[in-house]
Protein backbone atom coordinates (compact mmCIF):
# COMPACT_ATOMS: atom_id res chain seq x y z
CA UNK A 1 0.00 0.00 0.00
CA UNK A 2 1.39 3.41 -0.89
CA UNK A 3 2.09 6.19 1.56
CA UNK A 4 -0.64 8.28 -0.09
CA UNK A 5 -3.13 5.45 0.37
CA UNK A 6 -2.11 5.06 4.01
CA UNK A 7 -2.57 8.79 4.59
CA UNK A 8 -6.03 8.73 3.02
CA UNK A 9 -7.01 5.68 5.08
CA UNK A 10 -5.85 7.46 8.25
CA UNK A 11 -7.89 10.54 7.35
CA UNK A 12 -10.95 8.39 6.66
CA UNK A 13 -10.58 6.65 10.01
CA UNK A 14 -10.08 9.92 11.90
CA UNK A 15 -13.08 11.53 10.19
CA UNK A 16 -15.24 8.50 10.91
CA UNK A 17 -14.25 8.45 14.58
CA UNK A 18 -15.06 12.14 14.98
CA UNK A 19 -18.23 12.02 12.88
CA UNK A 20 -16.78 14.53 10.40
CA UNK A 21 -19.17 14.10 7.48
CA UNK A 22 -17.70 17.10 5.65
CA UNK A 23 -14.22 15.53 5.57
CA UNK A 24 -15.60 12.16 4.51
CA UNK A 25 -17.63 13.88 1.78
CA UNK A 26 -14.53 15.75 0.57
CA UNK A 27 -12.49 12.53 0.42
CA UNK A 28 -15.33 10.67 -1.31
CA UNK A 29 -15.74 13.49 -3.82
CA UNK A 30 -12.01 13.20 -4.45
CA UNK A 31 -12.52 9.66 -5.67
CA UNK A 32 -12.06 7.50 -2.57
CA UNK A 33 -14.57 4.66 -2.65
CA UNK A 34 -13.55 3.75 0.91
CA UNK A 35 -14.47 7.27 2.03
CA UNK A 36 -17.80 7.00 0.22
CA UNK A 37 -18.56 3.73 2.00
CA UNK A 38 -17.53 5.20 5.34
CA UNK A 39 -19.59 8.33 4.67
CA UNK A 40 -22.70 6.18 4.24
CA UNK A 41 -21.92 4.19 7.38
CA UNK A 42 -21.23 7.28 9.49
CA UNK A 43 -24.25 9.17 8.14
CA UNK A 44 -26.41 6.15 8.97
CA UNK A 45 -25.01 5.94 12.51
CA UNK A 46 -25.62 9.67 13.04
CA UNK A 47 -29.07 9.61 11.47
CA UNK A 48 -27.90 12.20 8.94
CA UNK A 49 -30.81 11.75 6.56
CA UNK A 50 -29.97 14.86 4.51
CA UNK A 51 -26.54 13.41 3.70
CA UNK A 52 -28.04 10.06 2.76
CA UNK A 53 -30.62 11.83 0.59
CA UNK A 54 -27.84 13.79 -1.15
CA UNK A 55 -25.91 10.61 -1.86
CA UNK A 56 -29.00 8.73 -3.00
CA UNK A 57 -29.96 11.59 -5.33
CA UNK A 58 -26.47 11.39 -6.82
CA UNK A 59 -27.12 7.74 -7.67
CA UNK A 60 -25.56 5.92 -4.72
CA UNK A 61 -27.66 2.79 -4.28
CA UNK A 62 -26.17 1.91 -0.88
CA UNK A 63 -27.21 5.31 0.45
CA UNK A 64 -30.68 4.87 -1.03
CA UNK A 65 -30.99 1.47 0.66
CA UNK A 66 -29.88 2.85 4.03
CA UNK A 67 -32.25 5.79 3.68
CA UNK A 68 -35.13 3.43 2.92
CA UNK A 69 -34.32 1.35 6.02
CA UNK A 70 -34.14 4.41 8.25
CA UNK A 71 -37.34 5.97 7.00
CA UNK A 72 -39.64 2.94 6.78
CA UNK A 73 -42.35 2.86 9.38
Amino acid sequence: MSADRDAIDERIQAAAESGDLAELRRLADGGSSDAADQLIETATELGALDELRRLAAAGNQDAADQLAELTEE
